[in-house]
């Protein structure tokens, strides 16, 4: 049975008992305890269930890379599933309870798949869910639907709070182990900046567990001198509990530091995310041991023996009783003379290897009177919900069994494999070492920063340097060659520390066992254990043609669980190899993607939820507009006046009125949230060209153009007017949905194609406040704030003139979105409501009033103006909406043209953009479809065209619509029919989509 030993545990504190329960039974643990360990401690050795056949899972391993033990912790605002019980941390009064199961963790009806395994190989659900096809919605959705995902998605808003951090620093350090710290030491005595992650809350990695002497002290004592060290540098700074979570271009890395989830009852945020830039990253990620691939290798009490070494050094947690260990390598003998040495039983060491003489652990193990088998393997693993014993055969052999030991526990180690994920976020290559049995980083081929030079450098274990001494070494090299590359100098004398060396004979590579295991053993020999694969998964995958390790991944489901693949990876791709009869380089890796290790969504929002999910954008107006009786209406992030409601009149009465008076009197409306972005630069001119189907270059300075901006395949994705500023810079208005994403559209182009030509853009949006002054009274009231010249002579339609209105400083754009005489004026945002306070004070006895978003959008449908949103959806393009005077003939080319040329975009059966009247005036149904005679495939009737803006025009006194119809310029005047979802059918006449003014009078007066 597990237990806590008398002695041991250099984590612990153990006057400082800790109360938690696990599935509601009250255990106890001490201060500095993992959840894994205190379980262990209390033998509570089944853990979990695991996924296809809910067989019975115990811990396997003691850090991030643990796939069978998660839990589900907390209770409503704080419960969480899918935690590992090797990296929580324990706390008084943590509840937990084991998933994946029912109605219990002991009692699990779903075990029952595990007989029915031969049915249920890799790749079943692409055979068996396809047939019969009526099945589908009523049978086998929903039987998916039930069994998918591990632990319970939580239902009650979460309590703790999250947060963003943003770090610079010369050289970031991951990993805190003594590679980490002796990187950091190096770094920071040459005076850089240095941050260093360690996931964990204590430094020094294995080496305090696994011992050994640095400059004739105990590992132990080096660790502690140097976070002494570190701890007087200024420069330095060490962040325990925080992950290096993802290596990005650019220097960029996330961090995930936990704050308080070993202390829920400490203030501030639960999470922080860390977004660091640093000039050079050295990851120092050590190794992880592989499991070996044995029959039984998944029941509870099999463990890797590195793990069951951290549980009794760092916690003086016992697994087992009796312990077999079986190995293809030196490294685990650790294991074994450390329990012999805590008084433990190690019946028998399996090695798979045959030695010709004894290396200095096998010698000191057999010193111990431990009996080692060399040659040998288990065969089986004896036992059900924990280990009862082992069957031991001869590893050249097929699994007949020598001899049967009793045990209660297993200690396997397979080798080590350096932890690379980072390495190879970014793009670094990777290596097969032969000698070592393991993928190490390539270091001729780094991840690459924007000048070619390398920006990832990697030390210790994750380099593949596995002796005490040449991590050392490699870490200290590590650390002077970024140095170097950064331009900082180390004082002369010093050099890297010295450890004493183990010499340790060669691993042998083991990736099954027995070597000629029979497919019965195969069936039981687990890979991936979340998922359930088994090396005869696998070998079925290549068998029936998945021969690349991306679809054999995908067809078993090998590596995609919560660990995703740190296990079972390196076996699995060997494995593969052997089916293949292939060698594991040309069979190559799975793709290694960010996060490292899974983060809380929580810190992936940090601040942002609740009321500052999406921050409100608000127009320097937004007050008077509430004031006022604004009914407001959410366009992207800003809150925009729908209409402006007066006493006890509707939202449709306020529309019509506003409507009306802009055509007859005075209206404003507040045009500040319309995108603003300043393009500048030599190639502006250029560059405009390439973003818009017309010509910018040759606008002229005081000029104004309307433009069309298409998308790489053709489709409009925005509109808006360009005001020419001078030589060098233009004005881009966008819609008010479009101004971020337009600003990143452009910048995406000029930072990955265009990135030599000489252009800056700038979004500046919230500094200005626009107001549009509308109406057949505009030019009059701003005559009365006087100050410079509006008149039709001196400021012409599509013109701009900086100047005073009122004795504010501003930019008057003579331009229309409603067919009036209109001008847009744009004054410092700090300006915008004391211009609009004056605009309403001249224009008192001139009938002004403001107006909404929607009387906007009518007085534009009236004059046939397309609503970018509205006549598009991300499939039409200019042509489609008869804008071809909008698209140059001179240019050779523009984004979207070569698209605009393909077939499908010039086939004459494109719907086309046409007006809409119903022959009863009353109003078309917004996104009504048209239908035609006959039907489709599936017995529909065929469509023919869709409304694409539909509203009611006080000024027109009839329903108007615009919309998209099959040659619809080429059948004005035809009635054509639109079911609405009321079970009415409209009628509606094919009409010129300019309902109003269509020769523009009123706009040029």
């Amino acid at each position: 049975m597990s237990t806590r030993l008398a002695t041991g545990g250099r984590l612990l504190n153990t006057a400082k008992p800790v109360n938690f329960t696990f599935n509601g039974k009250q255990l106890r643990g001490y201060e500095g305890d993992t959840l894994a360990s205190a379980l262990l401690a209390n033998d509570q050795m089944l853990m979990g269930r695991s996924f296809k056949y809910h067989r019975p899972r115990g811990v396997v391993a003691a850090g991030p890379e643990e796939p069978n033990a998660l839990v589900n912790l907390g209770r409503e605002g704080r419960f969480e599933p899918n935690q590992r019980v090797t990296t929580t941390e324990l706390f008084d009064g943590l509840e937990a309870s084991s998933q994946n199961h029912w109605p219990s963790l002991e009692f699990d009806v779903g075990a029952i798949n595990t007989h029915l395994s031969k049915f249920l190989p890799a790749g079943f659900y692409y055979k068996m869910f396809m047939y019969p096809r009526s099945f589908w919605k009523h049978v086998y959705e929903p039987f998916i639907r039930h069994s998918a995902g591990l632990g319970k998605a939580p239902k009650a808003r979460d309590e703790d709070t999250y947060e963003h951090f943003h770090a610079f620093c010369d050289v970031l350090i991951v990993g805190g182990g003594v590679a980490g710290l002796e990187a950091a030491r190096t770094a920071g005595r040459s005076g850089a900046r240095v941050l260093l992650l360690e996931q964990t809350n204590h430094f020094g990695g294995r080496a305090p567990v696994d011992g050994g002497t640095v400059d004739g002290k105990p590992v132990d004592k080096f660790v502690e001198e140097i976070l002494e060290e570190l701890s007087q540098m200024e420069n330095v700074q060490l962040r325990p509990r925080t992950m290096g979570a993802g290596v990005y271009d650019h220097g960029y890395v996330l961090g995930y530091e936990q704050l308080t989830d070993h202390a829920p009852a400490k203030a501030g945020p639960r999470h922080r995310l860390w977004r660091i830039r640093a000039g050079h990253v050295i990851t120092a990620t050590g190794a992880i041991e592989r499991p070996l691939s044995f029959a039984g290798n998944d029941i509870p009490g099999v463990m890797l023996a590195g793990a069951m070494r951290d549980y009794l050094v760092n916690f003086g947690v016992s697994v087992g009783d009796r312990t077999v260990l079986v190995t293809n390598n030196d490294n685990a003998y650790l294991t074994a003379i450390a329990l012999k040495q805590a008084g433990l039983d190690v019946p028998a060491i399996l090695d798979a290897r045959v030695l010709p003489q004894d290396s200095e652990l096998v010698a000191q193990a057999r010193a111990l009177g431990i009996r080692i088998l060399m040659g040998h393997a288990i065969s089986s693993v004896k036992g059900g919900k924990r280990v009862t014993g082992v069957a031991i055969c001869s590893q050249a052999g097929e699994g007949a069994v020598l001899e049967e030991i009793a045990c209660d526990a297993v200690a396997m180690s397979g080798g080590w494999s350096p932890v690379v994920h980072l390495w190879s976020h970014c793009g670094g290559k990777l290596r097969w070492d032969s000698k070592r049995a393991c993928f190490s980083p390539d270091v001729d081929n780094p991840p690459k920063g924007a000048d070619g030079v390398g920006f990832v450098t990697t030390a210790g274990a994750a380099s593949g340097m596995f002796p005490l001494d040449d991590v050392l070494h490699d870490a200290h090299a590590a650390a002077d060659g970024v140095l170097t590359t950064l331009g900082f100098k180390l004082p002369r004398d010093i050099s890297a520390p010295n450890a004493a060396r183990r010499e340790e004979a060669p691993l042998a590579p083991v990736w099954m066992m027995p070597h000629g295991a029979s497919a019965k053993l195969r069936e039981k020999t687990w890979l991936d254990y979340q998922n359930d694969v088994k090396v005869s998964d696998v070998r079925l995958a290549a068998q029936e043609g998945f021969v690349s390790v991306e679809h054999a991944k995908r067809y078993t489901t090998l590596g995609m669980a919560t660990d995703q693949g740190k296990l079972s990876n390196i076996n699995g791709l060997a494995t593969l190899a052997g089916a293949l009869d292939a060698e594991i380089p040309t069979v190559g890796t799975t793709t290694f993607r960010p996060p490292y290790h899974p983060i809380s969504m929580g810190a992936i929002g940090g601040g942002a939820r609740g009321a500052t999910f999406q921050p409100l954008r608000r127009t320097p107006m937004h007050g008077w507009h509430d004031a006022n009786g604004a009914e407001w209406e959410p366009v992207g992030q800003w809150r925009r006046p729908y209409a402006f409601k007066r006493g006890s009149e509707s939202t449709h009465d306020a529309v019509m009125r506003e409507v009306k008076n802009v055509r007859e009197n005075l209206g404003l409306l507040d045009a500040s949230t319309l995108g603003k972005i300043i393009v500048k630069g030599p190639d502006a001119g250029r560059f405009l060209d390439m973003l818009y189907t017309n010509m910018m270059s040759t606008l002229k300075p005081g000029k104004c153009r309307y433009g069309l901006m298409c998308n790489e395949n053709g489709f409009l994705i925005d509109d808006g007017v360009v005001a020419r500023i001078d030589e060098d810079t233009w004005l881009c208005h966008t819609t008010t949905g479009g101004a971020e994403s337009i600003h990143a559209h452009m910048e995406e182009w000029l930072q990955t194609e265009w990135w030599d030509w000489q252009v800056y853009v700038a979004n500046v949006t919230e500094q200005y406040a626009q107001i549009a002054v509308v109406g057949p009274n505009a030019r009059q009231a701003l005559e009365r704030l006087g100050g410079m010249d509006v008149s039709k002579e001196t400021l012409g339609f599509m013109d701009w003139a900086d100047g005073t209105l009122g004795g504010y400083p501003c930019r008057v754009y003579r331009i229309s979105f409603s067919g009036e005489l209109s001008y847009e004026i744009a004054v410092d945002a700090s300006h915008g409501q004391a211009l609009w306070d004056a605009l309403m004070a001249v224009g008192a006895d001139l009938g002004v009033m403001p107006y909404g978003t929607e009387a906007l959008h009518i007085l534009r449908a009236e004059k046939g103006f397309i609503m970018i949103g509205d006549e598009t959806d991300g499939t039409v393009i200019p042509q489609d909406l008869g804008l071809n005077w909008a698209i140059s003939k001179k240019k050779e080319d523009y984004l979207g043209k070569r698209a605009q040329a393909r077939s499908h975009m010039t086939d004459p059966e494109r719907w086309q953009l046409v007006g809409l009247e119903t022959t009863d005036g009353s109003t078309l149904p917004d996104g009504a479809y048209a239908v035609g005679e006959g039907t489709n495939d599936n017995g529909q009737r065929n469509t023919i065209g869709r409304v694409t803006s539909s509203y009611h025009s006080p000024n027109l006194n009839k329903g108007i619509a615009m919309g998209l119809v099959l040659h619809g310029p080429d059948r004005m005047g035809e009635v054509i029919s639109f079911p609405g979802v009321d079970g009415k059918v409209y009628e509606a006449r094919i009409v010129d989509p300019v309902f109003y003014d269509k020769d523009g009078e009123k706009q040029n007066v």
